[in-house]
């Protein structure tokens, strides 16, 4: 239980540091097919769908640190099955902690990689 106190007081710091964002117009996501072993980077426009293979990604905001447009990319994201209603995953991706929040799919893998700025 100790080491739990400690873990959590060297990782929340840079987790909960509060910081002023800018809005982006896109995100740039990297999907994988684990079956086919293909991967793509995909250029998705806030508020737009793309399709990659049997899944559709939704780019819903991209967050950038304002003093920072190179830093870490915060993608708000709704990722869903083509014949299903229900989503797969919906919530925000952290570029620098792909692990922090990730698409659970036996198929598929998507990670956010950077904002798009201009």
């Amino acid at each position: 239980m100790r080491w739990t106190a400690t873990l959590l007081a060297l990782i929340l710091p840079g987790v909960l540091v509060a910081q002023e964002t800018t809005n982006a117009q896109a995100a740039m996501v990297r999907a994988l097919d684990k079956m086919t072993g293909a991967v793509v980077d995909l250029e998705i426009p806030a508020g737009q769908v793309q399709r990659f293979g049997r899944i559709e990604i939704t780019v819903q905001e991209c967050r950038f640190p304002t003093n920072n447009p190179a830093g870490d990319a915060y993608v708000l994201m709704n990722i869903r099955e083509i014949d299903d209603q229900d989503a797969a995953f919906f919530g925000w991706m952290v570029a620098s902690s792909p692990a922090l929040n990730a698409l659970d799919h036996a198929r598929y893998d998507v990670w956010a990689l950077r904002c798009i700025t201009s």
